[in-house]
This record gives C-alpha cells, sequence and structure tokens, in this order.
C-alpha cells in the first residue's frame, strides 16, 4: 500500500524538469513499470500516471522505452477488458509522449490499430491517439507509416473531426490530415470533398486559435494549383476574401505559427494568381491581394517571400497584354500621365493591370536578392524577368538596371543555386543589350563572371562566354574555356 500511496503521491505533484530529471536518474522508473506490470488495478493506475507525470521529460522516455514497457502499454491500448479502461487514459498519455521523443513507434501496423481506436475511446484517449499519430507520421521516415494510413481511408475517418467541440481533437485530427495530405495532392480535393473543404475554409472564420487557422490553411495550399475543381469551390466559399482579411488585420513576424499562417497564405495565392485565368487575377487584385503582397514581401520569411514573387511572376506574366496602349482607339478620354508607365508603355495600374513598376515592387524585389537569404532567388528573378519581355526589353532593363539590379544579380551569381544563377545571367545578357548599360554597370559584374568560368558549372559556361563578349572581355579572358 505504501508504493501506491508513494506512486499517487508522485503523480499529483507539480514537477519541474529539473526535478524530473532528479527522479529518473535516482532510478524511479524501473521499480514503477515493475509496479505496473504486475500490481493490481490500482497500483497499476498510480504506477501509469506517476509515470505521466515524469514522462514529459525527454530523458526519462528514453529510461521508458528501455524498460520495455511500450509493447505493455500497447497491449493495454489495444484490449477490450472493460476492467481496463480506467487506466488506457494514462496508457495513451505516455504513447503520445514516448511518439513525439522517439521513432519507436514509426510502424504501420501500430499506427493503424491505433487509427482504429478512434472512434472507439474516450475524447482524453482521442486526443493523445492523435497526438501520437501526428508524431508518427510526421517522422522523416515514415513515408511507408503515411502510405499505408492513406490506403487505409485515414483521411475519411478523420474528416468527422473537423466539426468536434473540442479544439485539441480537432486541431489533432487537422494536423494529421495537413501531415498525410502532403504526400496526397493530386486526390486530396477528391479526398476531402467540397463539403469538408467548406468546413476547412470555415474554420479560418470561426476558430480563436491561430495554430488551427494555419494548419487550415496549410491543407488548402496542398491542394494543387492546377485543379480548376477546387479553386471554384474555394472561390463559392469566399476563400481569398478570408485570406485578405486574416493578413489585414495581423502583424506578419517570425514567430513559428505566425509565419506558417503566413507562409501557407501565401502558397494559397498562388492558385489566386495563375497567369492562364485573367478573370481570377482581376477578382484577386480587386479583392486586396497585391496590398497583401507587399506586406508577405516585406516583412514575410523566406518561404513567404518566395511564393509571394510567385504570385507576382504570374500577375506580371499578362501586364504588358492588359497595359493601355497610348495610342489605342479605346481610349475617347486620356487617362492621367500618372497612369502611364515606362516600362510597358502604355497606361498601367495596380488593379487592372498588376504593374510591378506601378505597384513599386521593382525595389523589394531586387532588396530580397542583395540580401544574404537566397530560397527566393528563383521566384523573384522570374518576377523581375517579366519585365524583360522582347517588347518592352529596353525599357525594362532601364528600369531594373536603375534600382541596382545588376548588382543584385551579381550576388545571386556569387552564392545563389545554379538554377537561379542560370535566369541572372539570361537577365544580365538582355540587360548588357544597350551599350549604356555595358559601360555603366558590366565592370560591377566583371569579376563574379570570370570566377564562375573557373568555378561554376559548366552548363552556365555558354552564357557566361556571350556576356564577356557583350563586355568586350572574352579575348582577354579567352584562357579562363
Amino acid at each position: 500500500m505504501s508504493k501506491i500511496l508513494m506512486a499517487t503521491a508522485l503523480s499529483r505533484m507539480e514537477l519541474r524538469d529539473q526535478t524530473r530529471a532528479t527522479i529518473g536518474e535516482d532510478g524511479a522508473i524501473e521499480p514503477l513499470v515493475k509496479m505496473f506490470r504486475v500490481g493490481k488495478l490500482e497500483a497499476k493506475l498510480s504506477a501509469l500516471r506517476a509515470l505521466q507525470n515524469l514522462s514529459s521529460l525527454k530523458e526519462n522516455t528514453q529510461r521508458l522505452i528501455s524498460s520495455g514497457i511500450v509493447a505493455c502499454l500497447l497491449q493495454l491500448l489495444f484490449s477490450v477488458t472493460s476492467v481496463l479502461m480506467t487506466i488506457r487514459e494514462p496508457a495513451s498519455a505516455i504513447l503520445a509522449k514516448i511518439a513525439e521523443s522517439d521513432s519507436t513507434l514509426v510502424n504501420h501496423d501500430i499506427a493503424l490499430q491505433m487509427l482504429s481506436l478512434l472512434n472507439l475511446c474516450s475524447p482524453v484517449i482521442q486526443s493523445h491517439l492523435l497526438q501520437a499519430l501526428n508524431s508518427i507520421a510526421a517522422h522523416s521516415g515514415a513515408s511507408k507509416v503515411r502510405r499505408k494510413m492513406k490506403e487505409n481511408g485515414a483521411i475519411q475517418l478523420l474528416l468527422p473531426f473537423l466539426t468536434e467541440r473540442s479544439t485539441k481533437i480537432r486541431t489533432g485530427a487537422l494536423n494529421l490530415i495537413y501531415t498525410l495530405s502532403k504526400d496526397l495532392q493530386e486526390d486530396l480535393a477528391e479526398q476531402l470533398g467540397e463539403t469538408h473543404l467548406n468546413t476547412i475554409v470555415n474554420i479560418l472564420t470561426s476558430s480563436a486559435s491561430e495554430c488551427e487557422k494555419a494548419i487550415a490553411v496549410g491543407i488548402l495550399s496542398n491542394l494543387p494549383v492546377s485543379d480548376k475543381k477546387a479553386t471554384d469551390i474555394l472561390n463559392r466559399a469566399n476563400l481569398l476574401p478570408i485570406l485578405v482579411s486574416i493578413m489585414s488585420s495581423s502583424q506578419v513576424n517570425s514567430a513559428p505559427t505566425t509565419a506558417w499562417l503566413a507562409e501557407s497564405i501565401a502558397g494559397v495565392f498562388i492558385r489566386f494568381t495563375v497567369p492562364t485565368d485573367k478573370k481570377l487575377q482581376i477578382f484577386s487584385a480587386e479583392n486586396g491581394i497585391i496590398q497583401v503582397l507587399v506586406k508577405l514581401l516585406s516583412d514575410g520569411s523566406s518561404v513567404a517571400k518566395c511564393r509571394a514573387a510567385t504570385s507576382l511572376a504570374q500577375l506580371s506574366q499578362n501586364s504588358l497584354s492588359l497595359s493601355k496602349s497610348r495610342k489605342s482607339k479605346w481610349l475617347c478620354v486620356p487617362p492621367s500621365a500618372e497612369g502611364f508607365c515606362e516600362v510597358h508603355d502604355g497606361y498601367c495600374s495596380v488593379k487592372s493591370t498588376f504593374c510591378l513598376v506601378k505597384s513599386s515592387f521593382v525595389s523589394p524585389l531586387i532588396q530580397i536578392l542583395e540580401g544574404s537569404k537566397r530560397e527566393a532567388d528563383e521566384a523573384v528573378l522570374s518576377a523581375l524577368a517579366t519585365l524583360l519581355q522582347d517588347e518592352i526589353c529596353g525599357n525594362g532593363s532601364s528600369c531594373i538596371a536603375s534600382k541596382g539590379g545588376v548588382q543584385a544579380l551579381g550576388k545571386v551569381l556569387e552564392s545563389g543555386t545554379v538554377p537561379s544563377q542560370k535566369k541572372a545571367l539570361w537577365m544580365l545578357e538582355r540587360i548588357f543589350r544597350t551599350e549604356a548599360h555595358r559601360v555603366q554597370y558590366g565592370e560591377s559584374v566583371q569579376g563574379v563572371l570570370i570566377d564562375l568560368t573557373q568555378k561554376g558549372d559548366p552548363q552556365l559556361k555558354a552564357t557566361i562566354a556571350k556576356l564577356l563578349a557583350q563586355l568586350e572581355l572574352l579575348q582577354f579572358q579567352s584562357s579562363y574555356f
């Protein structure tokens, strides 16, 4: 009886991590595990609750694994003996902690068994099981587990939990769907269906939890951009104005949940700016997407900036065709001089032509290239490259060069990826078609170009040769090839 009293007291104590560590180091885990294994029901319950209190420390979960308790906990969890039901709650809590800190439970049989229990247990156990399943599915070595879960209808099983009153259970189910959806993009919309897509959108307006919102948008961002049916469903659900409202009323910062929310929203924006649907682009611009892209580009994480730049690139692809020429017969009353864009040689506006110049995006894009982080380079270069289309190449190159673009492209050549370097070289070749640009800016990138002839990727050398020839340096530096 004294052991039960001591275990009960330990289970009720509010312990600091240092105290938990000391108790574990002093050898308390083994006697408690033994008490759970061989004791009667009251002893089992007291021992498990004490172990649950100690298991919040990673070092103690390792001691629990070493004690061999995992198999006993799983056996208890899957038991249908009614007398053992009362001790399944602490057992599930301990398993959730073990799954969080170790790969021991990364096994598709265990995951499928846990899934099968979700509808057969109390809300407390459901919450712990979802926590454990999330840890198992999110593990880097769990691709087979995720595949088996999906093949066995995991998403369909989880969907009813999206309307649960318990935020903890609802968020757990959402999180697991999000983890599984990353490998299931092509079939995701079909798996979710219009009803549950609407449910996920409704979470954005009804939930007070920023974490829950971030997960919900994360799922939506995993839907393939090419899925037009999904876009139509999300449009009918008023998703874009909801996302714009969320971003307009929140601060973009480095807090993990806030950053994830912003990144996911930026990912969804790519679907609403596809260049093949000008009507959808106009709808997005009219609903304030460009103002949010400004925010993401200046304050977002590297991922958010990359995705925002991708949306800008898609919008800017159509700026030239949407711009109104000065000579257009439809301009009965000429627009004001302020609306004239020297790059597109026509009348542009933020909402009607999505012009990078009129929306003052050129400098912020170049500033990203000038920075030390390279994750957004390709997307930023794609956006700026839309100003170098054949019809406007001269005007666009002057705009980019005058804002420090050549030096920024040099930074990409110094430390960017090969695809980014390739795109930067293409842009420099276009900019240096103008003699004034060669004279004024050529010297600033000569050094890095010559360096690339020695250290750069072989597939870049042909373009580098063309650039050096433009700068009249090829004969002088020919020994580098």
